[in-house]
């Protein structure tokens, strides 16, 4: 018998204006003000996204949509990637992604990171791959806390890839 070990590691701040670097405090602004872009009707729960793509000067959003039919929606993250993929293929790199949420519902707020969820772990683990680079990943509510990650697939150790298909 063997025993492993995966460590995790990220960067932890107290709020926004802690982060170093102010192009990370720029895309953590943009990511949350793409909640206000997010259909959420059902939950109230509204995610957005934002990122950096590899030389471009725009920054790329997505937004949660939901549908009264859950399966349908579709994640902020899982959003952005089809976006950037839609329009420059699926080998342009996303060098950074700020997530962020708004918890509109009564008594809750949104000041925790978020983090993304299975599906969305393996839409990016998925990406990195698909490009050969790492996503940066800048986790946030509305306030509070940030998270930075310095690869998506720090997030889904052992996933599963197209290399057993």
């Amino acid at each position: 018998m063997q025993k492993n070990r995966i460590v995790f590691e990220w960067e932890e701040y107290d709020s926004i204006a802690d982060l170093g670097n102010e192009e990370d405090r720029g895309l953590l602004l943009e990511a949350r003000n793409a909640t206000q872009h997010a259909f959420a009707d059902f939950s109230n729960f509204r995610v957005g996204a934002a990122a950096r793509v590899k030389g471009e000067k725009d920054i790329y959003y997505g937004s949660n949509q939901e549908n009264a039919s859950y399966p349908v929606g579709i994640c902020a993250e899982r959003a952005l990637m089809a976006s950037v993929a839609s329009k420059f293929g699926s080998k342009k790199v996303i060098e950074v992604m700020a997530i962020s949420y708004e918890n509109a519902n009564k008594g809750r707020k949104s000041n925790e990171p978020i983090s993304p969820c299975g599906m969305c772990r393996q839409a990016l683990v998925q990406y990195e791959g698909n490009t050969g680079h790492p996503i940066r990943l800048i986790l946030s509510g509305k306030e509070g806390k940030v998270f930075i990650i310095k690869e998506a697939n720090q997030l889904l150790p052992l996933g599963f890839d197209g290399s057993v298909l």
